[in-house]
């Protein structure tokens, strides 16, 4: 077993625990960013100038009626800015606009003593738009051949000859939608000028280090005179990757001009209508079967929704196109991405990172093709299952494929799948306005970023001389239980008890240069680098340790606070050993690092291995849906999935719960809605609260929920075993879209396939249904119309 993957004697991590912060959660006394306010004295509020248009460039620009506004101390404009006037990466994301985009584009911003001061400064500026027009759906962007950015291909093989061999061809196209993150926690920032005349930004942000870079080179300020600091995020979902910028950047911008705090919180409504989503997509395909139902050949195109700019849409579609195998081998492909400009919010990275995307296209192709192909779609997936030697299209080799099958076989045992037919057959056929069906889905997600160099961690670790441990990180906590990991990762390492150990906040100038916590990666990144700072700090302890009880370091054990040396009866606590290493001037503090290796990645030629390793995961789902009005619930749901050897299982399954209910929301429930009529209102947000846009509630939880974890299934090479846990889950949620295609095809004859729009709201189901009664209207094609032998 390599060293970053051992477990020591009595380990603090795999033991179950709360999150760290459960009690302040549920008590109301944890500290978001904006609770800050209270603490912070003459803070000032900024409230955006919208422009409720969806394109069209700006005439005029009138702040002096909002001036004369009673308590409005200042107006933000882009003659303010004495940078770069760009919140984005790519340097296409003007902060302060001379072109509207999208519909409620912020174009300038109001600081006033109060934030209703600042609303109505903000409803008083004047603005004159030479309106343009605008590409609202991703329809109208692919006629009108708008599009941006990378156009990455994957080819696999020889995709002609795969489909010259192959029984049975099929083709269609899919279109699906995007996803709202709606974290508890909306977008906030809180900046002031500290005594030193440094800049220090408090952030709700998955990554400080950019925050700050952007924040940097709005103000024309190196990053060393920029602070960030994430405190804990109320929810982030990849929302608060990239969007946080430039809203940090303004309260950045107006407290260094007026020298006073700035407090920048959008309300709910804003948040929705001014940041991105999860990338809607559309999916051209063909896929080619051989007479036993193994997949030949695939050619398909995948073009996402990208919004008005590109912020993280490249490697959200090039992780899509690394997933559209999911856990099936696909011997000869050809498949293509490409990102739709739209003047809508621009997109960004959510929970899975274009990977549902890219899975969700094979999954419906299998559950579309099964009927036709006189297969059941479990029996479908299985025959296509990875097994060893194979790799995927862009060439790497799939690690440990039999978990694939294990925990498929573990689902199916611990389900019952068989009996619970049985039983779904003689209930069907007892109910002719009323059905049930169960499915079961697999998934295979790779771990890592796409981009080799974000694949580093770094951690700082203190030890005071009373034997208190303190602990930052690179990583930022949204509620996942990033930090408890990391206490008892740097617990276990030491060999200390829990309450030793402290984690403070997470900042720019304790740990520089940071990626952000996102793509699962936050546990293998951070867990590694605080691993190795303190197996710095232990092995300077076990030389001292050794001096004292007359034996080598190497004879040494520190566990659970006390160091022991083998083979006698000596011992030194653990205080009394760290005041020794202190007077003995033994550094106590360590920077630890990690880099994760064995990356390769060529973007252009869309080769090479990318990923660490694989997640692992399985999930059986029983619906029953109302053939009146397409209405469902889900009555069971069976899970099991490979987290490694977990660092922390009740964290772990929390997970697993929380990503399997977001996945079955953004497949079933949530809806987002624009408007693309011709009218005054085009490109309107219409689903701008909890009230048209519809989340997961209790009443849509499984009335059975088992979530397992898969045993004895250390991973080697990764922080004491484990795996990332954060989006594989999400992608469980398949199986509760399968089920419901089944549960509509069930009121048609035997082997008819029908399709089901994503989200399957109740409407969308109840024209499967009416599909299939009329015989199964809408499949890809007629099966006949499209074999060959």
């Amino acid at each position: 077993m390599s060293q970053l993957s051992e477990r020591p004697e009595k380990p603090v991590v795999g033991v179950s625990m709360p999150h760290e912060s459960a009690n302040l959660h549920v008590t109301g006394a944890a500290l978001y960013t904006d609770d800050l306010v209270h603490r912070t004295k003459d803070v000032l509020h900024a409230h955006p100038v919208q422009v409720m248009k969806a394109h069209g460039r700006i005439t005029a620009l009138r702040t002096e009626p909002a001036l004369a506004v009673p308590g409005v101390v200042r107006v933000l404009t882009g003659a303010d800015v004495p940078g770069v006037n760009d919140a984005g990466m790519k340097h296409d994301e003007p902060l302060f606009p001379d072109t509207v985009m999208f519909h409620g584009h912020a174009v300038a911003w109001v600081l006033g003593e109060t934030l209703e001061a600042a609303r109505l400064g903000a409803a008083a500026v004047e603005v004159e738009l030479d309106e343009q027009p605008s590409l609202v759906t991703l329809e109208d962007a692919i006629a009108a051949g708008s599009f941006h950015g990378a156009r990455p291909l994957m080819l696999a093989g020889d995709v002609d000859a795969g489909f010259e061999d192959s029984a049975h061809v099929f083709s269609g196209e899919f279109q699906f939608s995007d996803q709202e993150h709606f974290y508890l926690e909306t977008h906030a920032a809180l900046a002031l000028v500290d005594e030193n005349g440094q800049m220090f930004v408090q952030s709700s942000t998955q990554h400080p280090s950019e925050t700050q870079e952007i924040v940097a080179h709005v103000l024309g300020l190196h990053s060393h005179e920029v602070t960030v600091q994430c405190l804990r995020m109320g929810g982030g979902f990849g929302g608060k990757e990239m969007q946080p910028h430039g809203f940090a950047a303004v309260a950045a911008l107006g407290a260094k001009l007026t020298g006073r705090p700035v407090r920048l919180r959008l309300n709910r409504t804003q948040d929705l209508t001014m940041s991105g989503k999860r990338h809607g997509f559309h999916a051209q395909w063909k896929i080619g079967f051989d007479a036993e139902g193994r997949i030949q050949a695939l050619d398909a195109t995948l073009t996402a929704d990208g919004g008005w700019s590109l912020d993280l849409s490249e490697p959200v579609v090039a992780r899509a196109l690394c997933h559209i195998d999911n856990t099936y081998w696909i011997p000869n492909a050809r498949v293509a991405g490409r990102i739709a400009r739209t003047n809508k919010v621009s997109n960004t990275a959510f929970r899975g990172f274009g990977g549902p995307q890219g899975m969700l296209v094979i999954e419906d192709i299998m559950g579309r093709c099964a009927p036709l192909l006189g297969l059941d779609p479990m029996e479908l997936r299985e025959r296509n299952f990875y097994r060893q030697g194979q790799a995927t299209p862009y060439g790497q080799p799939v690690t440990h494929p039999e978990r694939i099958s294990t925990v498929w076989q573990q689902v199916k045992d611990d389900a019952g799948i068989a009996g619970r037919e049985r039983e779904i057959a003689a209930f069907n056929a007892a109910h002719p306005h009323t059905k049930r069906a169960l499915a079961l889905t697999g998934i295979k997600f790779g771990i890592s970023f796409n981009l080799t160099a974000f694949n580093q961690g770094g951690a700082l670790v203190l030890i005071y001389k009373d034997g208190s441990v303190l602990i930052n990180h690179g990583g930022t906590e949204m509620g996942q239980g990033l930090h408890t990991k990391m206490l008892q990762v740097a617990a276990t390492t030491l060999g200390i008890p829990l309450h030793k150990v402290r984690l403070a906040p997470t900042r720019t100038d304790k740990v520089p240069n940071t990626s952000a916590t996102a793509a699962s990666a936050g546990a293998d990144l951070n867990g590694a680098a605080v691993k190795n700072a303190c197996e710095q700090l232990r092995e300077r302890l076990l030389q001292v340790a050794g001096g004292q009880l007359g034996t080598n370091a190497s004879d040494v054990r520190i566990v659970e606070g006390v160091a022991r040396a083998l083979g006698n009866d000596k011992q030194l606590a653990w205080d009394d050993l760290v005041r020794t290493a202190y007077f003995q001037r033994v550094q106590l503090s360590a920077a630890g690092f990690y880099r994760t290796e064995g990356l390769h990645w060529d973007a252009k030629a869309f080769q090479g291995s990318p990923f660490k390793y694989f997640s692992y995961g399985a999930a059986a789902t029983e619906v029953e849906v109302d053939g009146f009005t397409g209405a469902y619930r889900i009555r069971r749901v069976d899970i099991v999935h490979d987290v490694g050897d977990s660092l922390s299982p009740m964290i772990d399954i929390g997970q697993v719960e929380g990503g399997f209910v977001q996945g079955a929301g953004w497949l079933t429930l949530e809806d987002l809605r624009w408007d693309s009529g011709d009218g005054p209102n085009r490109g309107r947000l219409l689903t701008q609260a909890a009230s048209t846009y519809k989340l997961p509630s209790f009443s849509e939880m499984p009335e059975e929920f088992n979530v397992r974890l898969l045993e004895n299934a250390t991973e080697e090479g990764a922080v004491y075993g484990s795996k990332a846990v954060g989006e594989p889950p999400l992608m469980l949620a398949f199986s509760v879209r399968e089920a419901l295609r089944q549960a509509a095809a069930a009121f048609g004859p035997g082997g008819v396939g029908v399709e089901l729009a994503s989200p399957a709201t109740p409407e969308a189901v109840y024209w499967a249904v009416e599909a299939a009664r009329g015989g199964g209207s809408g499949v890809p094609a007629d099966a006949s119309a499209l074999s060959h032998a």
